[in-house]
C-alpha cells in the first residue's frame, strides 16, 4: 500500500484490461462529528461528546471491517435486567439476603461510637456516685456581711491534658454499652463545675462561691449554651473597693472577670485571655478578648465589690451553625434565622472509655484543642506588603471564612447588665464552635468531625489574688433582666429584630440530663443492633460481676471476671 496518496500497481504482471483505480482519497470520505458542534454545558439531554480514534484504522485511513457482535438471546437479557434491576423493582428477582446484608453495609457506613474491650463492673459501681471531698480552708466577709466558708476540694480529676472527664455509673438496664453511662453528683443543679476548674480553686459547698490565692484561674460553669438566648449573673464578693468620698482609694482585694467560654480554653488564664473566651474585667469595665483590653463601660465607671454584673449570650439555631461550619451559609439568603423546630438533629457521638480515679467512676474522653488557625489570629505573624509596609497575612473572621475556624456566628452578641441597668453589647459575630470549627487533639483513638453534644459557650469566672465572686444561674434573680417574666415589656434596642425569650441558664441543667439520657439510650440500641438485635446471632450479655459476684452465663464481651479497668493517676499541678 502507497502511503504517497497514489494507487497501488502489480509490479509483476500488466494488462491492456486493468482499469487504473482512482487514488484513495478521491472516494468519498465519511465526515467525522466536529467537537464544535457538542454543548457548550453537559447535560443529561446533550451529553458530553468525544471523538475517538478508533484502533482498527490503516494508516492510508482505509477502515477495516467490525466483527459482528452476537446479541443475546431474550431470556439472557431479562435474567441481566432482573440483577441489576433496583431494590424494589418489579423486574427484579427476590434476593433473601439483600435485606440483611443492606441492614448490615448502612450499619458500617454509619458514624457510630467507638467500643473499648474493658471489664465488667464491681459491685460499687452500681452505687450512686459521690462529690469531690471539700477541706475547709478559710472564711470571707462578702459586702453584705455574710460569712462564706471556702473549701479545698480534693478527691476528683481535671479537665486537662487533652482530656475530658465526666461521671459514670453502673447500670444494669444497658447492657450492651457495657452497663456504664453518665450521671451527676451534688451538689445537684447549674453550679461551677469542680473537673472544669483549674487547680488551686476553692469553692463553697454549693459551688457557686469562688477564690483563689493564687494567680488567675478559671472555673467554667456545668452547663454549656449551644443555641438561644440565655442569662446569668455574676456578684463580685470581693475584688476592688467602692471609692468613698473624700477618702483615698483602698487597696485591692484581688480581681475578678466573667464572660463566656469554650470548652478550648485555657482554664489557667483569665477569661478573654485567647480566642477561646470573652471577659469583662473589674477595672474599668473593660471588654477583653485574644488579651486586648478595650474600653467598654462609662469613661471613671468599675465593677467594685457588691456588684451584680448581668451577661446574656444570643447563639443562632444550631440549624443556621452548622450551615456556617459546613460552608453552605449565603447571607443573600440566609436573612433570618427560623428554625423549622423539627426533631431531625445531627448525631451526637461520644468516643470515651470508663476509668477509675480511687473509688470514682468517670468517663475519659479526649478533648476538643486549640487550633493554629486560632493561635495565629491571637498572635499574627507580620507581612511585608506590596507597599513595602507591614501586614497581616490572615484575613478577618468571618461566616463565610474559608477556614471553619475562623467563621463567626451571625446573630450572635453578648450583652452586659450593671445591677440590672443595661450597658451595651461589648461582643458580636462570636465564633462558631461545631465541627469542623472545633477539633480534637490528634492522637491515636482522636476523630474529626464529631460533636459529643457538650460543645458550646459555657458561663466562666476567673479570680485573682484573693478575688472572689458568686454565680447565680436562675431563675430567681438578683436583678431580673428585661423581658424574663411575661409581663416585661421587652425593650427594641437598636431596631433589632424579635428575639427569642430570655432563659435562665439553670434550665440548660435540666436539658443535659435529658439530653444525656437520650444519647445513652441511642449508644445502647446502636450497640444492641450491631451485637445481632433479637435475631440470636449476637453475643448474650448476662450480668458478671468483676468482684466474683452470681452470673447466669459467660462475661462481658470487654474482658474477664477478674479485670479491672484503668486506674487514673492525677497530680495538681
Amino acid at each position: 500500500m502507497s502511503v504517497d496518496g497514489q494507487s497501488p500497481r502489480r509490479g509483476s504482471t500488466s494488462s491492456a484490461n486493468t482499469p487504473i483505480l482512482p487514488p484513495v482519497s478521491a472516494f468519498a470520505q465519511k465526515r467525522a462529528l466536529e467537537d464544535d458542534h457538542q454543548p457548550a454545558v453537559s447535560s443529561p439531554l446533550n451529553p458530553e461528546f468525544k471523538v475517538q480514534k478508533t484502533g482498527d484504522e490503516t494508516p492510508g485511513g482505509i477502515r477495516e471491517r467490525a466483527s459482528r457482535a452476537k446479541k443475546e438471546s431474550l431470556k439472557k437479557r431479562e435474567s441481566k435486567a432482573g440483577s441489576l434491576a433496583p431494590e424494589g423493582s418489579a423486574r427484579a428477582t427476590p434476593d433473601p439476603r439483600s435485606s440483611s446484608s443492606n441492614r448490615k453495609k448502612a450499619t458500617i457506613n454509619c458514624v457510630t461510637p467507638l467500643r473499648y474491650k474493658i471489664p465488667p463492673p464491681k459491685l460499687p459501681d452500681f452505687e450512686a456516685p459521690r462529690g469531690p471531698t471539700l477541706v475547709p480552708s478559710h472564711t470571707k466577709t462578702a459586702p453584705d456581711g455574710t460569712e462564706i466558708q471556702f473549701h479545698e476540694t480534693t478527691d476528683h480529676v481535671y479537665n486537662k491534658k487533652n482530656f475530658r472527664y465526666t461521671r459514670g455509673i453502673a447500670d444494669p438496664a444497658f447492657p450492651s454499652i457495657l452497663y456504664y453511662r453518665q450521671t451527676e453528683t451534688e451538689p445537684f443543679g447549674a453550679r461551677l463545675s469542680f473537673e472544669d476548674s483549674a487547680p488551686h480553686m476553692m469553692m463553697d459547698e454549693s459551688a457557686r462561691h469562688i477564690t483563689t490565692d493564687k494567680g488567675f484561674r478559671m472555673a467554667k460553669a456545668n452547663v454549656g449554651i449551644r443555641e438561644g438566648r440565655w442569662y446569668w449573673e455574676c456578684k463580685i464578693t470581693s475584688g476592688v473597693p467602692r471609692p468613698k468620698a473624700g477618702e483615698p482609694a483602698q487597696e485591692s482585694h484581688g480581681h475578678v472577670r466573667m464572660g463566656f467560654a469554650r470548652r478550648e480554653a485555657a482554664q489557667d488564664a483569665p477569661v478573654g485571655f485567647d480566642a477561646y473566651s470573652y471577659g469583662i474585667r473589674d477595672v474599668a469595665g473593660q471588654k477583653v478578648w485574644m488579651s486586648r483590653p478595650k474600653d467598654f463601660f462609662p469613661a471613671g465607671e468599675s465593677i467594685y465589690e457588691g456588684d451584680v454584673i448581668g451577661l446574656e449570650i444570643n447563639l443562632p439555631s444550631e440549624r443556621l451553625h452548622r450551615k456556617v461550619v459546613e460552608g453552605n451559609y449565603n447571607p443573600a439568603v440566609d436573612l433570618t434565622d427560623e428554625d423549622d423546630g423539627g426533631m431531625e438533629r445531627a448525631d451526637m457521638i461520644r468516643d470515651r472509655v470508663p476509668i477509675r480515679f480511687k473509688t470514682h467512676l468517670y468517663f475519659e474522653q479526649i478533648e476538643y484543642s486549640t487550633c493554629k488557625e486560632l493561635e495565629e489570629l491571637m498572635n499574627p505573624s507580620p507581612v511585608i506588603s506590596s507597599t513595602g509596609g507591614v501586614a497581616s497575612a490572615s484575613q478577618d473572621p468571618g461566616p463565610t471564612h474559608p477556614v471553619p475556624a475562623l467563621r463567626t456566628l451571625p446573630h450572635s452578641s453578648i450583652k452586659v447588665y450593671k445591677n440590672g441597668k443595661l450597658i451595651g453589647t461589648p461582643f458580636t459575630d462570636l465564633l462558631s464552635f461545631l465541627p469542623h470549627a472545633s477539633k480534637p487533639q490528634p492522637q491515636v483513638g482522636a476523630r474529626e468531625g464529631l460533636d459529643d453534644g457538650m460543645l458550646g459557650y459555657f458561663p466562666a469566672v476567673s479570680v485573682f489574688r484573693g478575688g472572689a465572686a458568686e454565680v447565680n444561674f436562675g431563675p430567681q434573680w438578683w436583678y431580673p433582666p428585661p423581658g424574663s417574666s411575661a409581663e416585661d415589656d421587652v425593650d427594641m434596642v437598636n431596631d433589632e429584630p424579635s428575639l427569642p425569650k430570655i432563659r435562665a441558664a439553670s434550665d440548660r441543667y435540666d436539658e443535659q440530663i435529658v439530653e444525656d439520657i437520650l444519647y445513652d439510650i441511642v449508644d445502647e440500641v446502636d450497640f444492641w443492633i450491631r451485637d445481632g438485635g433479637d435475631s440470636g446471632k449476637g453475643k448474650k450479655r448476662d450480668l458478671q460481676f468483676a468482684d466474683g459476684g452470681a452470673a447466669n452465663g459467660g462475661g462481658l464481651g470487654g474482658g474477664d471476671a477478674g479485670g479491672e479497668i484503668k486506674e487514673l493517676v492525677q497530680d495538681d499541678e
